[in-house]
């Protein structure tokens, strides 16, 4: 059966084209279920989770439905974060111009002036809670003229405390508006902001029904002692299958501490926190985006609706405290249909914690002492984790809490372009080069493993064995999807947030 194209879900010309041009042909569900029902101009509940094409889902049709000769501005989109904000622009400005229309972001750690001049010519204003009213308190925009009103991640701006913030912004927006609110949930808060915010709403689900751990990732359960934690890490960054690593840790002076002791272990890491500045940040995710710098070490906070192509395992240091922080940490992979490993490791005394956690979201974790997963476990079969060749890519982003103090992983199907980052895979053995001057890092050897000679440098050595507990997923490495052409011009693909 074949699949709705853009232009037959009512999609313009110029709009379709732009698309195009970026390597996205082909709508993802997402985008199928509600770009009709927002041009037709009709509120919109979406339960939809990141890595899923919400954002084109929504920002599609916004930019459809405003004039270039609109009031300004005609749209406004709030985000959680300046990072997720500045990640929406990107990828709906191409699509704004095909059309005329400026977009712009609003958010704290930058200057007022510049960005108060830049909001008030800007057809479409994406925007963090705090830094949009600081600009309306300062005389620098109103909101009489939105005509269409976009809540995104609108679970996570109540998680972060902006509810009073988004009651006093809808206010000001005018009553007969076009509201659009895109949720990972609408239970709770989200389900009942929802319903105030919006009027006769068509609703759209996508993603499981419940609370569950994605089943396109191997999720991994390794018991370690004080002593043996940082070892088990290094063992897990010396895996050779491995592309970007995002390892979360509790802690901003923890995250520091983790990266100062894996370079003098020889793997450079950057960390990601509420403490570094925005140019910090930037610098840290460019190295990490350009695999200069192959692994993350972030807090929760920081690392809020992060979206890098190509991570291809996330290791939880430090063992998250509920379930809904699991889902938000291991969803940094596995995204989009591709494939990704999740590793937890956890000490004997969080054993019975990390087990039910594991087990109320239906992973299949082996451990011994804990619940057991019952009816409701699912369990997968074991994939290799996906691989990317040469070829074009975009900037992600990464969050850290807005101004308040979008995955995508490439498939390796068809032969797609994969990411635009050098291949990791070494040439002439078991090595691993993967950096543009070819050098490899030098492997451990130990255990059963065998080392190998790397691409102009030398290999890394095999990875002892340890006790390692998990489901595993179904499907083959290779069965991802990724929303992007093969003909993508100059090795510039660009991906459906």
């Amino acid at each position: 059966m074949s699949q709705q194209s853009f232009a037959e879900l009512g999609v313009s010309r110029a709009v379709a084209g732009a698309l195009a041009a970026g390597g996205i042909t082909t709508p993802f569900q997402i985008q199928r279920e509600v770009i009709g029902d927002v041009l037709a101009g009709r509120d919109v509940l979406a339960r939809s989770p990141t890595g899923s094409g919400k954002t084109l889902a929504f920002g599609i049709p916004v930019i459809e439905r405003t004039s270039a000769e609109a009031r300004r501005p005609a749209a406004l989109i709030l985000a959680p974060t300046r990072e997720l904000a500045t990640q929406i622009v990107a990828d709906l400005e191409p699509l704004a111009h095909a059309r005329a229309l400026r977009i712009t972001a609003v958010y704290g750690g930058v200057g007022l002036l510049k960005q108060a001049q830049n909001a008030a010519r800007a057809h479409i204003v994406v925007a963090t809670p705090g830094r949009l009213e600081d600009q309306i308190a300062r005389g620098a925009l109103r909101l009489d003229n939105v005509r269409t009103l976009v809540i995104d991640e609108a679970d996570r701006m109540l998680d972060m405390g902006f509810r009073p913030a988004l009651d006093r912004i809808v206010a000001l927006c005018p009553p007969d508006r076009q509201t659009l609110f895109f949720s990972a949930t609408l239970d709770g808060d989200a389900g009942k902001a929802a319903r105030r915010y919006t009027n006769n709403a068509s609703y759209h689900e996508n993603g499981p029904t419940e609370r569950r751990a994605s089943a396109d990732v191997e999720h991994r359960f390794v018991e370690v002692s004080h002593d043996t934690r940082i070892d088990s890490l290094l063992e897990h960054l010396n895996d050779e299958q491995r592309d970007l690593t995002l390892v979360f840790v509790r802690t901003k002076h923890g995250a520091d501490k983790l990266v100062k002791k894996l370079a003098g272990a020889g793997i450079p890491a950057v960390a990601m926190h509420g403490n570094k500045s925005q140019a910090q940040r930037e610098r840290a995710l460019a190295q990490f985006d350009s695999f200069t710098v192959d692994t993350l070490v972030a807090t929760d906070v920081a690392a809020r609706g992060i979206d890098v192509s190509g991570i291809s395992h996330v290791i939880n240091f430090d063992p998250p405290h509920d379930t809904d922080t699991y889902v938000h940490r291991i969803g940094r992979t596995g995204r989009a249909g591709a494939t990704g490993i999740g590793i937890t490791l956890y000490s004997p005394d969080q054993r019975r914690d990390v087990a039910r956690m594991a087990s109320e979201l239906g992973i299949d974790h082996g451990m011994q002492g804990g619940p057991s997963v019952g009816s409701a476990g699912f369990k997968r079969t074991e994939v290799k984790p996906q691989r990317r060749t040469s070829g074009g890519g975009r900037p992600g982003s990464f969050e850290d809490g807005g101004s308040r103090g979008g995955s995508h992983l490439p498939s390796n199907g068809g032969g797609s372009p994969q990411g635009g980052r050098p291949s990791r895979s070494g040439h002439g053995g078991n090595g691993r080069s993967g950096k543009p001057n070819g050098h490899g890092r030098a492997g451990k050897p130990s255990g059963n493993g065998h080392s190998g000679n790397g691409h102009g440098g030398s290999g890394r050595g095999g990875k002892p064995t340890g006790s390692s507990h998990g489901g595993k997923p179904t499907g083959a490495a290779g069965s991802g999807k990724s929303q992007r052409s093969n003909n993508a011009k100059s090795g510039r693909v660009r991906y459906a947030g």
